[in-house]
């Protein structure tokens, strides 16, 4: 496994300190649904960690496990010194990261609790700068083949998906809990330029909802539509049918923060490998299953050798 076309992906989204809290109990047990219009709630949580996160940097930290060549694109904080440090350490390239002295790197608060429920708070820091860096067609790594499109500040995700269509490069478009921002109009003009759709199934709820499109509709206006249940699995509109995904098994079930991400980044090297759909979906998958084993979406590692170990005994095939 390894990225053997030389050419890079190009991830544009946010770079988070993440402050992960465990609460040990469960949040529906603790929230009144008649009393939610005066909700004052309080959790004991004697679990914390901060952790490296955001969009960008989860998905290129995936990727480079993968043995893909995956730059983040970002703006970030004046306090962004060990998170460099941590890039570096692991190989991932900091060239498309531009600091803004004036703001701290996004901060996201996120509480879990034991039914994997999450509550999260969130500052945009730097990312709210996102749009004053433009796009980059070529990276050290080599000419930028596919892009991201991933939560970050709002104009940012505006300018970066109108861009990546007029350099004719292929992107994602990952909305994730970015997707509130955007009304019907703005998310039928990101499908419109995308090449590739991928969102959970709430998130594909409400954006039939805001858009007026049925599943079937956004499909038909991309190459694939990329769409997660979960432990369901996954299911991958393209060329005219649905690729029912498996979901792979976790060893153990730690944290689920940055799953999607590492999703994401399966779909990346699965694309830049020119696989077929049905083994860029079980990567995807698979790199999603081993990220939940361990507390953080950083924490996991492997190599590309052991990677493709553990998909053959998943999925009965080697990966090539």
């Amino acid at each position: 496994m390894s990225d053997k076309n030389n050419k890079s992906a190009l991830i544009c989204g946010s770079m988070a300190f993440d402050t992960i809290m465990v609460f040990s109990g469960r949040f529906k047990n603790e929230i009144l649904p008649d009393k939610v219009h005066i909700l004052n709630v309080s959790f004991l949580v004697p679990e914390l960690r901060r952790e490296f996160g955001g969009t960008a940097g989860n998905i290129a930290y995936n990727l480079a496990l993968l043995g893909g060549a995956g730059v983040p694109m970002a703006t970030v904080g004046h306090d962004f010194g060990t998170y460099e440090t941590w890039l570096d350490s692991n190989g991932i390239p900091c060239e498309a990261l531009k600091v803004v002295d004036e703001a701290y790197t996004a901060q996201a608060y996120i509480t879990t609790d034991l039914d994997d429920n999450q509550i999260t708070a969130f500052h945009p820091g730097a990312m709210s700068f996102a749009h004053i860096q433009p796009i980059v067609t070529k990276t050290a790594q080599g000419p930028v083949a596919i892009g991201t499109v991933s939560p970050d500040g709002r104009d940012g995700m505006l300018q970066h998906a109108t861009q990546f269509a007029e350099a004719g490069i292929p992107f994602i478009f990952d909305p994730g809990q970015g997707l509130p921002m955007f009304d019907g109009a703005d998310l039928r003009d990101f499908i419109d330029k995308a090449s590739y759709v991928a969102v959970n199934d709430y998130e594909s709820e409400m954006m039939m909802q805001r858009t007026g499109l049925t599943l079937a509709e956004i499909a038909d206006r991309v190459d694939a539509l990329i769409v997660t249940y979960g432990s369901k699995g996954s299911r991958i509109h393209a060329d005219g049918k649905i690729h029912e995904i498996p979901c792979a098994h976790a060893h153990s079930l730690a944290d689920p923060t940055g799953c999607g991400d590492a999703y994401r980044a399966g779909l990346l090297y699965g694309l830049l490998q020119g696989m077929d759909w049905a083994t860029t979906g079980r990567v995807a998958s698979l790199i999603g299953a081993i990220k939940i084993e361990r507390p953080g979406p950083q924490n996991h590692r492997f190599t590309p050798a052991q990677f493709g170990e553990r998909f053959k005994e998943e999925f009965r095939y080697d990966l090539r």
